[in-house]
């Protein structure tokens, strides 16, 4: 119920383009031909502590939408975490323009059983738009796990191609924001965005200079 949840909400609520989405557009713009740009550190709960780990942002969910999505193993332990608590929260810099945004929110984890069409769709699109070796990775043994000598070829097994299916261990995170703080650290300011709903039930975004 708990991922039929966020995906419902994703749908419902994943329409409005907000202020924030457009800076962080022009930061990965001015700062494209660092290839690390697009490396955020995304941060989970494991146990009541913190679990942080080095993703790839892999856009926004859709063209009218503030979701952010990344990719993961269904066997990771992220996905384990996401279930017994979906709060995850990025930090995110960009060196060029001296820019770092927080972006806090919930997570919903799309694996093959996903009935939401859409973010069905949005999983097949990232597995079609990733490289050779990113698909390849998902036939790889189990993660986590130590290193097997009696499986030598299991580390250079063909990828799948961009058209084929996703593996079943493909999955695709989508983290629904909540909240984001922007610090411009050539100016020393400060901006935090927070989402709320209306009485009618209608999204809206407030923005706030607040201290550096």
């Amino acid at each position: 119920m708990a991922a039929l949840a966020g995906a419902e909400a994703i749908a419902s609520a994943g329409r409005l383009v907000t202020p924030w989405r457009s800076h962080i557009e022009r930061s990965l713009k001015k700062n494209k031909h660092l290839a690390y740009s697009r490396y955020v550190q995304l941060a989970t709960v494991r146990d009541g502590r913190p679990a942080n780990r080095t993703v790839v942002f892999r856009g926004f969910l859709d063209q009218a939408s503030d979701a952010l999505t990344f990719v993961t193993d269904s066997r990771s332990r992220k996905v384990q975490e996401v279930a017994a608590n979906p709060a995850a929260e990025v930090a995110w810099y960009f060196p060029a323009t001296r820019e770092q945004y927080r972006i806090a929110g919930d997570l919903t984890v799309v694996d093959g059983r996903t009935a939401e069409g859409a973010l069905q769709e949005a999983r097949h699109r990232v597995w079609s738009s990733m490289s050779e070796g990113g698909r390849q990775q998902f036939g790889w043994p189990h993660p986590g796990r130590p290193r097997a000598q009696e499986e030598p070829d299991a580390w250079s097994r063909p990828a799948p191609g961009p058209q084929d299916p996703p593996l079943d261990t493909f999955c695709l995170v989508v983290l629904q924001v909540e909240e984001v703080e922007r610090l411009l650290l050539f100016s020393n300011e400060r901006y935090e965005f927070r989402k709320q709903a209306g009485a009618d039930g209608a999204i809206s975004w407030t923005e706030e200079s607040i201290n550096p």
